[in-house]
């Protein structure tokens, strides 16, 4: 990999459990996002994306190391965290205080950093709601009284306000009409170029992964499987979960993406929480295992490209 200074994020060996159970939710997760860049992280329901994210926002407890533009992060969400990294979450009214009026919501990172006086932040309010496409009517509005569209650009713009150079969107369009989804994404990108922002782009849409991001990981139970350019992971899946994932996405003739994969993307819906521990976590769903993904864990291991745009897969047999 590339020099450490490249970086906005580095995450070693992270790991996150479950109370009660001590089931990992997270199994030593490891990976890198660039300055500037829009790193996806795709994968289905309930494999821990979500968990990742609040990880680094520092909202969850971990084990393993997070550094974010070369500070060791902590466990505890800090003011100084709090300025580098922010969060786009799926369900934008629930992020909102409904109690309080958007301008409110959106000075109050400003008064809790005591950045500027009243006037000074009510300024600086409204220059980003025009940044996001609202104009500054909407700082009299509650929450309750705008679409999901407008709500989710209030909570983009509440991410802006304290200038983070990491922005985590978990899920940022899925709970919008597909009309609107379109345009909070031209959204995201349109910011992410003219702002210089990096992006952790979460998602179980390949279609929109691919649409915006530089750099997939594609999570399967808590473990990264495959991680590489966006093109390279849809023309060249190499991991047999992705394969069964590109198999899923229809195209407008009614085809998948992946035509010429074959039926091993029936999957077998038995999992083997042990083996999820001491070997291969897709073990017990892949057409092509082996007993040797039963009792080793495959190494996230390099297989081809050049410095830090390499194409990585966890698998024994690849």
């Amino acid at each position: 990999m590339t020099e450490k200074s490249n970086y906005i994020l580095e995450i070693n060996n992270l790991s996150n459990y479950y109370n009660k159970a001590k089931l990992k939710v997270l199994k030593n997760v490891s990976f890198n996002i660039r300055h500037g860049e829009i790193f996806g992280l795709v994968g289905e329901s309930g494999c821990g994306k979500s968990t990742l994210g609040r990880s680094i926002a520092g909202l969850v407890e971990t084990d393993g190391n997070i550094e974010i533009d070369g500070e060791s992060v902590g466990n505890k969400r800090s003011m100084s965290l709090c300025k580098k990294v922010q969060m786009i979450f799926q369900d934008p009214l629930s992020s909102l205080n409904p109690c309080k009026k958007v301008g409110w919501i959106l000075e109050e990172p400003l008064r809790i950093h005591k950045i500027g006086s009243r006037r000074e932040r009510k300024k600086k309010v409204i220059q980003i709601l025009e940044l996001v496409g609202l104009d500054s009517s909407y700082y009299e509005r509650y929450p309750r009284e705008l679409s999901g569209g407008q709500r989710q650009r209030v909570s983009i713009a509440c991410a802006l306000m304290l200038k983070p150079k990491l922005i985590i969107a978990d899920e940022p369009v899925s709970a919008l009409d597909v009309s609107i989804q379109s345009q909070i994404l031209n959204l995201l990108k349109n910011l992410h170029e003219n702002l210089q922002l990096s992006f952790l782009f979460i998602s179980h849409d390949l279609n929109v992964i691919y649409y915006l991001c530089d750099r997939v990981a594609v999570m399967y139970s808590g473990r990264i499987v495959e991680l590489a350019k966006a093109e390279e992971i849809y023309s060249l899946p190499l991991h047999p979960y992705t394969r069964v994932l590109l198999s899923s996405v229809p195209e407008m003739s009614g085809e998948t993406v992946f035509s010429r994969i074959d039926k091993e993307a029936e999957l077998n819906d038995k999992v083997d929480t042990d083996i999820l521990e001491k070997g291969c976590v897709f073990y017990s769903r892949c057409p092509g295992a082996k007993e040797k993904c039963k009792r080793e864990v495959p190494e996230l291991k390099c297989i081809e490209g050049n410095g830090s745009l390499k194409h990585y897969v966890s698998c024994h047999f690849v």
